[in-house]
């Protein structure tokens, strides 16, 4: 190594920035710090340092961690990101697990994890090039991956084109999936979350605006992710107006 590991911590709590400093002093002794008090102070760092290393609070004001996250990743995927956060909810879980580039050094930590696990992570993630997931993130993922049990990838990105209001039509051509695909899919996510609980049907609840009540009740679905969900689709429309106008 041609000079001392550079770690980037990106933590609006400022109680908490100075724990994550005397842990990372301790896990990776000489290593030099930079920190950011928030996800759109610590974007600009990390590119203005070219930071390798970074150690990311999910839930901060400006622009969240997956937000910059995702930002850094598009440009630079082999960087070393550790999500650590108060959160465990499916909702977060599958928003980090979705913008992860392939064969990325990831890890995900919840704040209430010891200073060892912490430490042992940091140097997982940032010296060794290892995945780390908590245990409890780890179960939310396993129950995420069960189509018996929750929602599979191509359901949830459904549920996302549900809860922006997008009809049918629009999520078979957004999914290249044909539209009776579709109305499959809808009909297993209505089962899932509930939506048909108590002997419910079409002729007591608008069974779209059900399932995605329910799916927030759940914490399928929270404000992050459907923010970005709306920026992706604002992306995608433009492109197919582009593709319409052009040919």
């Amino acid at each position: 190594m041609s000079g001392p590991l550079e770690v980037l911590v990106v933590e609006d709590d400022a109680v908490h920035r100075t724990f994550l400093r005397d842990v990372i002093a301790s896990a990776l002794p000489g290593s030099a710090l930079i920190e950011a008090g928030d996800g759109e102070e610590g974007e600009r760092l990390a590119r203005h340092h070219g930071s390798r290393q970074i150690i990311v609070d999910l839930q901060m004001p400006r622009r969240t961690g997956v937000e910059m996250a995702r930002a850094l990743w598009r440009d630079r995927p082999e960087t070393s990101i550790l999500f650590w956060s108060n959160y465990a909810d499916e909702a977060y879980v599958r928003g980090v697990s979705r913008i992860v580039p392939a064969g990325a050094a990831y890890g995900y930590i919840l704040k209430s994890a010891s200073e060892e696990r912490l430490s042992l992570a940091l140097r997982s993630v940032f010296l060794e090039g290892q995945c780390v997931i908590d245990r409890e993130i780890r179960t939310v993922q396993q129950k995420a991956s069960s189509h018996h049990e929750s929602l599979s990838d191509v359901e949830y990105e459904i549920l996302l084109d549900l809860a922006l209001g997008l009809t049918d039509r629009l999520i078979a051509e957004r999914r290249s999936v044909s539209l009776r695909s579709v109305q499959n899919r809808l009909q297993q996510i209505y089962e899932k979350v509930g939506a048909y609980e108590g002997g419910a049907g079409a002729d007591t609840f608008n069974l779209r605006t059900r399932a995605v009540s329910l799916a927030l009740l759940r914490k399928l679905l929270n404000r992050n992710g459907l923010e970005q969900a709306e920026i992706e689709l604002g992306l995608w429309l433009a492109r197919t107006r582009d593709r319409r106008g052009g040919g």
